[in-house]
């Protein structure tokens, strides 16, 4: 039997779609009928009614309509669905024929024309004589119609012509063959589809009309056949919910016949067609959940339905089936935007029709026995070339007994198959199956299920003698196994693997996984190891290994031919293996036995060797590489004698190598990076296993991680072993150069904390303790590269300490020369540095030096070198703050104009060292001093921590034509120092800019002129200046209020009138009656033509106290002499 006896029909598995014949179109030689077909067919979009258009002949022959029967009392049905039914209703019988015929209203010769059109549709009618099909006419016209009731004579003749033709006015269309000739398609499409409707609307009453008729006794499988016929014509009409409800019906009639031996195919084979059906609705219907239920239902019903014991793999082959189908709707769904899930997917269906292909394998090997000759006359041939009903034997068709009619008949059928099906190539539709299934599960990221089905596509490429893609497969997924430590799986896929390179003759992969067999991961026993160990080495040595076990006697011949053809290629001897993917029985560990040398001490790397296998193995070199090649020379080891170079069963050996750095070496990394050991000799085979870094394979970093927990644990105990545990054993891929310990002191002497902007001194004192001379001594003095960068940008460094450094000195100066020492010489050395703001510092002071010495006996020149750092906090010396005040000390927010005003700054000490006050000095911009000279009040005064120095100075600030009303001040400059410096050390300018100001112009200046103090009862004459500093003359009123501590004579009361820019002056003696400070007497001044000044605003400037000493005694001789 072919293997595509399982296919589903392509009739059953397609969209059903309304069928229309179309005649009258000659679509080869006449462009506007190709145009119109064109339009019928080409570039559907999915919003166009369902149908299926073909053109057909006017004369074509349609299949006969059998005789209707009346009755159905003596009927014996000999099957449920016949073969070609549903071709027939898809592509062969159609629900509308439409005939096209070019014919205008006002062609001349419309009776011939109407008469032909005529005639044609009496020959479509009779081709379809006994069908229900429906006929129409469309006239093609050169003219686009006028709208309906306009066009009286096409109305008339449209008349005649149905009345010709016997059609109704519905089924008589017009199609203008004009620029808008898709638009009049799509409206004849919809037209023809309702005729359609009409039709399965009319078929499915007629299967209908037969239920009646039908008894359960002897009609079980017609009521299968007329419920999936109705089904099948609801599709063609597009009624999708009515289709499904009839197939459910159809399903459960189909197991409720009763089931044998003999019909037990076609009870299987129809109901999967139904459920095929049922499923592609549901899945139509966005219901999956639905589709799901009534597949595992279906599942659970038929799995049991074995049928022939001898034809088993039948059965197998129809479960496969049924979950490949399953599988592929599944998928089509969600490319039509179903959304699948990671544990109900595609995938876990077409893995379960693998394993259903598998178990169709296993049971044709056990059935189907070879050695029999194909029975003839051949049993599956017929008379017709196929069946007349699905699932039937060739046979015996439309037999419907429990017992087959020809009991020899049956017996060579069943051979006949059997035959068959040993031909059938079972592991090509298991790997198209399991790759399915891989690509689903590869979708929603199920890496281990994929993994699975890796391994078992790969054994079927191995049986199918397909070993290269075997051994892909293998090997691709070996990696994951690796990963994830399944030894025993790996060992299983590894022994598949083995079986396969040795068959292909693939030296090198049967040499990998030889030696992965033989290792550590590998689950075999011991008996079974020694015997790959043995192949191993007789590869090594060119000979041909012994075939593995279970392998195809027919394929070890072949194999035997291969290998021996390898082993005779010259220049093919060397193998190079990268271990590092792959397990192998030989484990390697390089260690430095330190992470740094120094450059005057000898580099000492040692490399542990262990192995895995059941046997001692011998090896010929031992070679390790470094990052830098010049020292491979000084890590080899090659074989002196016939046991020294052997590895014991699951004993450590060591290898220890040393070297000597070389100079330019130093503060450079040096790697192991590869470990390359060497099998065999040149005489045969050498196998290089090779070790990315210093060692290790896909499951060391694993068991080192364990290790290191075990250790943690336990504690490690390496002291007590007479040899050290593998397990204990670290990688150490890597260590440094450094440079010679120096042997020299450095010693910084400086006074913390810095201030800003001075000059701090730091000393460095360099001792030589070598006991050779130490040549080209350098110094490197400055900020620590590496901190903010603002702070390069802040700080100078400077070796001259008696200038000031600017912004052109470095903040790092690289390589100053400090010249030789000798053994037990000291050097001294000073460094200056300014810091420009506060914060903290780092300050490297790096001394380089060359010195002579010996490693090994050899001479090398080191260069040595000492790097001290200090953290310096840079603080503010001291807080200058600045305020304005009047002449009477009373603090200032504004600046009268041209009056005379005191600026007083306090400079407070915040150093935790004395600070000597050189000198200050003022440097003003819009003011002016109203003393000749400014000099500095605090000229060499010193100041200890939180101390505070004070300075006054007396301004006047003239009048300005700018429009702002705020003026700059100037600047206050201080030089200092620190007192504990030396006198000729640079003083430090600190420039602080001083407030802008507020002027406030003053109409009217009035101040007085009088003594410090007066006296009790003696006259103190007080005179006040009244300055007009308007455009305008000003009226002046004066007034004196009494007061109960002076007397005085002058104008109590009175008026002035002052000119512009003049001044008067008003005289007046006061008396004091008091001793004491004494409030004067009040001075009330008014302006009547300046309304914005006021008497309290314009006596401001005026003294309101005085200080009255008491009345003196005259003192005479006698009393001075009793004194």
């Amino acid at each position: 039997m072919a293997a595509s006896q399982w296919e589903l029909p392509p009739e059953l598995c397609c969209r059903p779609m309304a069928f229309v014949a179309l005649t009258g179109l000659d679509v080869v030689y006449n462009a506007v009928h190709r145009a119109i077909w064109d339009a019928f067919c080409a570039n559907r979009r999915a919003d166009r009614v369902p149908i299926s258009f073909k053109v057909l002949p006017g004369d074509h022959e349609y299949p006969k309509c059998r005789t209707k029967r009346t009755s159905y009392e003596w009927y014996i049905p000999k099957g449920i669905l016949k073969t070609g039914w549903m071709n027939k209703h898809l592509n062969l019988v159609p629900a509308l024929v439409v005939l096209f015929y070019e014919l205008d209203w006002d062609d001349p010769q419309w009776k011939e024309k109407q008469s032909e059109c005529a005639t044609k549709v009496e020959i479509v009618r009779t081709s379809l004589q006994g069908r229900n099909t429906k006929v129409a006419v469309v006239l093609i016209q050169k003219k686009t119609p006028l709208p309906p009731g306009e066009d009286l004579v096409a109305s008339e003749r449209a008349a005649a012509l149905c009345t010709a033709c016997d059609l109704s006015g519905k089924s008589l269309f017009v199609l203008p063959h004009t620029d808008h000739l898709v638009g009049y398609i799509i409206r004849l499409e919809n037209a023809f589809y309702e005729h359609a409707q009409t039709y399965y609307y009319t078929e499915i009453r007629r299967v209908k009309s037969h239920k009646e008729f039908l008894n359960k006794t002897t009609h079980q499988l017609l009521f299968v056949r007329h419920q999936f016929k109705i089904g099948f014509f609801s599709e063609l009409k597009q009624d999708t919910q009515n289709a499904l409800k009839y197939y459910r019906t159809a399903y459960s009639l189909v197991h409720e016949l009763r089931a044998h031996e003999t019909n037990m195919l076609e009870i299987k084979t129809l109901a999967g067609f139904i459920n095929y059906k049922i499923c592609r609705l549901c899945f139509q219907h966005n219901t999956p959940l639905d589709a799901i239920a009534q597949f595992r239902k279906h599942i659970d019903q038929c799995k049991k339905k074995i049928g022939s014991a001898e034809l088993a793999f039948e059965h197998a082959a129809w479960m496969s089936k049924q979950f490949q189908s399953f599988g592929e709707l599944f998928d089509e769904a969600i490319k039509l935007g179903l959304t699948a899930i990671q544990t109900q997917n595609p995938g876990f269906y077409y893995q379960q029709a693998a394993c259903y292909s598998q178990d169709r394998k296993q049971q044709a090997l056990t059935l189907c026995q070879a050695g029999a000759s194909y029975p003839s006359p051949d049993p599956l041939d017929t008379q017709s070339g196929g069946l007349d009903f699905y699932g039937q034997r060739h046979w015996r068709q439309g037999h419907q007994s429990i017992d087959p009619p020809d009991a020899e008949k049956e017996k060579t059928g069943i051979l006949a198959l059997q035959m068959k099906e040993r031909d059938v190539p079972h592991s090509e539709l298991i790997i198209a199956l399991l790759s399915n299934a891989v690509a689903q599960f590869k979708k929603y990221k199920c890496p281990r299920m994929k993994s699975h089905l890796m391994v078992q596509m790969g054994e079927e490429y191995y049986h199918a003698k397909d070993y290269t893609k075997a051994l892909k497969l293998l090997d691709y997924v070996m990696c994951d196994y690796r990963t994830e430590r399944w030894w025993a799986l790996l060992t299983a896929i590894l022994t598949t693997a083995l079986r396969c390179a040795f068959l292909m003759a693939s030296v090198k992969d049967y040499t990998v996984y030889c030696m992965e067999l033989l290792g550590r991961a590998s689950t075999l026993k011991d008996e079974h190891k020694a015997r790959i160990e043995k192949n191993l080495l007789r590869v090594l040595q060119n000979q041909v290994p012994d075939p593995e076990p279970d392998c195809d006697p027919a394929s070890v011949g072949a194999a035997r031919t291969l290998w021996n053809d390898r082993m005779a290629l010259s220049g093919s001897n060397e193998l190079t293996v990268e271990v590092q993917d792959y397990i192998p029985f030989i484990q390697c560990k390089g260690r430095f036995q330190s992470p740094s040398f120094h450059v005057d001490q000898p580099i000492l790397l040692q490399v542990f060797l262990r192995a895995d296998c059941p046997q001692p193995v011998a090896f010929s070199k031992l070679a390790v590489s470094l990052s830098n090649q010049e020292y491979n020379q000084w890590c080899v080891a090659e074989a002196s004698g016939s046991d020294s170079m052997t590895l014991l069963p699951g004993k450590t050996r060591s290898f220890s190598f040393s070297f000597v750095a070389k100079t330019e070496d130093v503060g450079k990394k040096i790697e192991v990076t590869g470990v390359e050991l060497m099998l065999g000799a040149a005489a045969g085979r050498c196998v290089f296993l090779s070790w990315r870094g210093a060692g290790g394979d896909a499951a060391s970093a694993h068991e080192a991680l364990q290790a290191s927990r075990s250790s943690r644990r336990w504690g490690r105990g390496l002291e007590a072993r007479q040899e050290p545990s593998w397990d204990s054993l670290s990688l150490q891929p890597s260590t440094m150069i450094i440079s010679r310990v120096p042997r020299i002191s450095v010693q910084l002497s400086h006074q913390p904390p810095a201030l800003t902007n001075e000059l701090y001194r730091i000393g460095i004192s360099v001792r030589s303790e070598e006991d050779a001379t130490a040549r080209d001594v350098t110094l490197t003095a400055g900020l620590k590269p590496g901190q903010d960068a603002g702070l390069s940008q802040t700080t100078q460094v400077t070796l001259d300490g008696s200038v000031v450094c600017d912004d052109s000195c470095p903040s790092l100066i690289p390589d100053i020369p400090l010249g030789t020492l000798e053994p037990g010489q000291r050097l001294d050395r000073c460094v200056y540095v300014t810091c420009v703001s506060t914060g903290p510092r780092v300050f490297l002071f790096h001394v380089a030096y060359s010195v002579d010495t010996s490693v090994d006996g050899r001479r090398i020149v080191c260069r040595c070198h000492k790097d001290e750092t200090v953290t310096i906090e840079t603080v503010v010396p001291f807080e200058v703050s600045v305020k304005f005040v009047s002449t009477k000390f009373e603090p200032l927010d504004r600046v009268a104009v041209d009056v005379p005003f005191l600026l007083m700054t306090d400079v407070q000490s915040s150093s935790p060292w004395p600070l000597l006050l050189s000198s200050s000095s003022l440097t003003l911009l819009a003011m002016s001093s109203t003393s000749a000279q400014l000099q500095s009040q605090v000229q060499d005064v010193v100041l200890e921590t939180g101390e505070c120095a004070s300075e006054c100075f007396s301004l006047r600030c003239p009048a300005h034509n700018s429009s702002s009303n705020a003026v700059a001040t100037g600047q206050y400059l201080i030089s200092w120092r620190r007192q504990s410096s030396s006198a000729d050390s640079p003083l430090i300018q600190t420039t602080v800019t001083l407030p802008h100001v507020i002027l406030e112009p003053v109409p009217v200046y009035i101040h007085a002129d009088l003594p410090s103090f007066g006296r009790v009862r003696e006259s103190l004459p007080v005179r006040y200046h009244i300055e007009n500093r308007t455009a305008l003359v000003q009226e002046v009123e004066m007034a004196v209020e009494p007061s109960d501590a002076f007397m005085f004579s002058g104008l109590k009361q009175v008026r002035l009138r002052i000119l512009p820019g003049s001044e008067q002056q008003m005289l007046y003696n006061y008396y004091p009656l008091m001793a004491g400070y004494q409030t004067l007497p009040q001075l009330n001044i008014s302006l009547p033509r300046c309304q914005t000044s006021n008497s309290q605003a314009l006596r401001r400037f005026l003294p309101q106290r005085i200080f009255v000493k008491p009345q003196g005694r005259q003192l005479d001789d006698a009393s001075i002499a009793a004194a």
